[in-house]
């Protein structure tokens, strides 16, 4: 839970965010009460012996649908394949994560204000990479997973402002180790339900014994008010015992609400500006040339 901080006024500051490696100003003295990060997991760290289990059990049901026999060696190196490349997608998402948790430690020394209010973490289950490896008709190969799926790790950070969501990406862009391989802005072109949010997929570097794996972590950054609206709009996509003409109601409603808040969010940023002396971000990062080999 976050702890109250002194909100002392501060004076505007009009160095864009979006210049790559652009420096951040000069020190700013903040009271010693400042506000803790808060990481949500959706699981546990990977725990390799239940993956294992899962796998092998996944290797036999596919090997008796298709007529084979039990699990093979070959098999069993697959496995232990899968294993390591979900331990590489774990270290790349922690990488990015410990990132951004410094940046919004910067912030708070620079600017007395914290960007992040919140992350939440997640490593994609084996059964729905299984199901999306289908679902694209490609091969369940772990080749495949590294070529065709750059969403196994993912990370959402809550912003408090639009601002924040902005300056945040640009200065994790702009570090030195990261690639940017997408870049989707629902924010300055909403989705036709009214979603926004800033959708990045980052490629960074995980160092094993066999050198630097560069790895694909996608990043969703919205405000407070973009999640709660994406987190009801979610759950009545999936609730499937409403009559269609309720969800007809509630989709155009949502629809209005994504309107209104956007307007109320750019009236409390611009207020947010004047009191404030953080960076104004005013565009989404921009992609890289021609990606580095992922691992």
């Amino acid at each position: 839970m976050r702890t109250p901080r002194d909100a002392s006024s501060q004076q505007p500051h009009n160095r864009a965010p979006h210049a790559r490696r652009r420096a951040f100003p000069a020190f700013r003295q903040v009271s010693p009460l400042q506000w803790s990060n808060v990481i949500l997991d959706r699981q546990t760290r990977v725990n390799t012996n239940e993956l294992r289990a899962r796998l092998s059990a996944i290797a036999d049901e596919l090997a008796q649908r298709d007529g084979m026999s039990p699990i093979e060696t070959s098999q069993m190196d697959a496995v232990t394949e899968f294993i390591d490349q979900m331990q590489v997608y774990e270290g790349a998402m922690y990488e990015i994560s410990t990132k951004l948790e410094i940046l919004d430690s910067e912030f708070q020394v620079h600017f007395s204000h914290d960007p992040i209010h919140h992350m939440e973490r997640r490593l994609k289950s084996i059964d729905s990479i299984i199901e999306k490896m289908r679902r694209k008709r490609l091969p369940l190969t772990v080749r495949s997973v590294r070529d065709n799926l750059f969403d196994v790790a993912g990370i959402r950070v809550i912003c408090n402002y639009r601002d924040d969501v902005y300056s945040v990406a640009n200065y994790l862009s702009a570090q030195s180790d990261i690639q940017v391989l997408r870049v989707k802005d629902y924010i300055l072109n909403p989705k036709q339900n009214g979603y926004r949010s800033l959708h990045v997929i980052y490629a960074v570097p995980v160092f094993l014994s066999s050198g630097a794996h560069y790895t694909p972590v996608e990043v969703q950054f919205r405000t407070i008010a973009m999640d709660y609206w994406a987190s009801l709009e979610h759950a009545l996509r999936y609730k499937t015992d409403l009559p269609d003409a309720k969800l007809s109601e509630h989709s155009q409603t949502l629809l209005d609400c994504a309107r209104s808040l956007q307007n109320i969010e750019t009236q409390m940023q611009s207020i947010h500006r004047d009191i404030n002396g953080a960076p104004q971000g005013l565009q989404a990062p921009v992609t890289d040339g021609a990606p580095r080999h992922l691992s």
